[in-house]
């Protein structure tokens, strides 16, 4: 699971071809329940913030904090998710590097996960739009993930008695096939694991606060 991750600066995407179609800014380390740039398959090449959290058209905005992740294998039958699976409601989140929690010390330490080469990551992902929302949740998003048991990078992460599930990320070619992938078996044969040796991963603990 991914509750945390920080996306490109606005100059790298811009740089990347991304048009911005919000001014507002967004943080450099992104939570739940927090702005983050994505793009759409309804507008592929315009930038949109939306909100960390997929916030269905029956739902208060507070849910945003507990549907930030979907399992992939559950997103076309889980309420939260099912109608923005079933009408193709995709999108992909830039990302330079996301975080997960390992526990291999015994406690609980913050790890980072990136490409070796530095390039965008693009995480696969659901969006919801609701017109009339006067808030930062009249678009939103959430990760789609899949089973990691096996894989050397995100087998490593979370519990030992936890569920090891990770983030789909795709490349550039990735991105644009997952954006036109309005088949629900052609989504299914995108998300797969990430090429381990083409990652890192180290311990980043987050600073005391002050």
């Amino acid at each position: 699971m991914c509750a945390n991750f920080e996306p490109p600066t606005r100059h790298a995407l811009k740089t990347a071809g991304g048009k911005f179609r919000d001014d507002a800014d967004y943080r450099s380390s992104v939570f739940p329940g927090q702005a983050a740039p994505i793009i759409t398959n309804d507008s592929p090449s315009d930038i949109h913030l939306a909100c960390f959290g997929l916030v269905p058209h029956w739902a208060e905005p507070k849910l945003a904090r507990m549907t930030y992740n979907s399992r992939s294998e559950t997103a076309a039958t889980k309420p939260s998710f099912r109608s923005a699976w079933r009408n193709a409601q995709l999108a992909v989140a830039p990302a330079q590097v996301f975080f997960e929690p390992n526990y291999e010390t015994g406690k609980a330490v913050r790890h980072a996960i990136r490409r070796k080469d530095g390039a965008i990551m693009w995480l696969a992902g659901l969006f919801e739009r609701r017109p009339h929302d006067p808030g930062l949740t009249r678009l939103s998003f959430t990760l789609l993930t899949i089973a990691a048991g096996d894989h050397p990078i995100m087998g490593r992460m979370h519990g030992v008695d936890d569920e090891k599930r990770s983030v789909v990320v795709l490349g550039e070619a990735g991105r644009s096939a997952w954006l036109n992938a309005t088949d629900a078996a052609d989504r299914h044969s995108l998300l797969s694991p990430f090429d381990p040796d083409e990652f890192e991963s180290f311990a980043a603990p987050l600073p005391p606060r002050s």
